[in-house]
């Protein structure tokens, strides 16, 4: 696998990503005691910082390996959503696809961190479905000219509906763009006809009600063979934390174990898995080596705190080194 042309290839990119797009705060603080009210550590604040999160980190990802993303999604006109859109520009993202609703609050989640680690984190949404679908749907699509594959990020913030997602794909399968899906459970079902479905272990449980045994590859070839068939979808990309990855097409299924990475935090992993795969997807790389290459880059963004883009420098050296 020639990585140096791989990835030079992926500054030539050109990716939609459509789905719920959010602010994520931190609080970085200290425990010296425990609360005299309550069973609870007292964290004091040192510092506050406010990051793009859901969706913007995808674009985020996608930016820091090089390709162009244009992200299409939904904010408030409250201050957190004019903060989004400062946030975007300073990280030179294009705006062209974020709409605003008065009606609407800009999803924040603020996560306490202290000791290195988790303390707590507060979730401020509105999760109803979207009530400019048809204005949304035509902004999308003017602005698929020139995509070489789509990303539908879903955290069930009301951006992605069965109308969005049904529209969007057929819309891409149309015009010949490939589309990789990072879902959730509520509209599981509805990505029918997409080319790479990308759930989690608790996501595939849940979105075909089943349940099978994790540590048998044969019960997990034949979940993802089910999904598959199900969603008419050209493979299956199923993420299994420690347990690593899988990939099944109509021509092989492929288990890959993770790589031994030092984790601190999994939060954005599933971000950088999608958003290094839709640009594999995109160079047309072969469906092993594309889920290996995920894989590998969801580890090295585990050893960091927080919610952070992966190092382009970085994941090619480790995919020289391990693949």
């Amino acid at each position: 696998m020639d990585f140096e042309t791989l990835f030079q290839n992926f500054n030539n990119k050109k990716v939609l990503i459509v789905g719920d797009a959010m602010i994520d705060a931190y609080m970085w603080g200290e425990i010296n005691r425990m609360s005299p009210e309550a069973a609870v550590p007292v964290v004091e604040v040192k510092k506050h910082e406010n990051r793009l999160g859901g969706a913007a980190n995808v674009a985020l990802n996608l930016k820091a390996l090089g390709a162009t993303p244009i992200l299409c999604s939904l904010v408030g006109t409250g201050n957190r959503g004019i903060l989004f859109k400062k946030l975007m520009k300073e990280s030179n993202l294009s705006t062209a696809g974020i709409l605003a609703n008065s009606k609407r609050k800009t999803t924040i989640k603020t996560r306490v961190i202290a000791e290195k680690k988790h303390q707590l984190r507060i979730d401020e949404e509105e999760t109803h479905p979207i009530i400019q679908a048809k204005e949304f749907l035509k902004l999308t699509e003017s602005l698929m000219a020139n995509i070489d594959v789509i990303i539908l990020q879903d955290y069930n913030k009301g951006i992605l509906t069965s109308e969005v997602i049904e529209s969007v794909i057929s819309a891409a399968n149309k015009k010949g763009i490939p589309t990789i899906v990072d879902p959730k459970k509520q509209n599981f079902n509805s990505y029918k006809n997409c080319t790479i479905f990308k759930p989690n272990l608790i996501e595939i449980k849940n979105g075909l009600n089943i349940d099978f045994n994790a540590d048998k590859v044969n019960e997990i070839e034949k979940a993802t063979s089910k999904l598959r068939e199900k969603l008419n979808a050209n493979g299956i990309l199923l993420t299994l934390s420690e347990r690593g990855i899988c990939v099944i097409s109509k021509e092989n299924f492929t288990h890959t174990p993770a790589f031994k990475r030092n984790i601190i935090d999994v939060s954005g992993a599933g971000d950088t898995v999608v958003s290094v795969a839709s640009l594999c997807l995109a160079s047309k790389m072969d469906y092993t080596q594309l889920s290996i290459l995920s894989n590998l880059a969801g580890g090295i963004v585990c050893e960091e705190v927080g919610v952070v883009p992966i190092n382009k420098d970085k994941l090619l050296t480790e995919a020289k080194k391990h693949i």
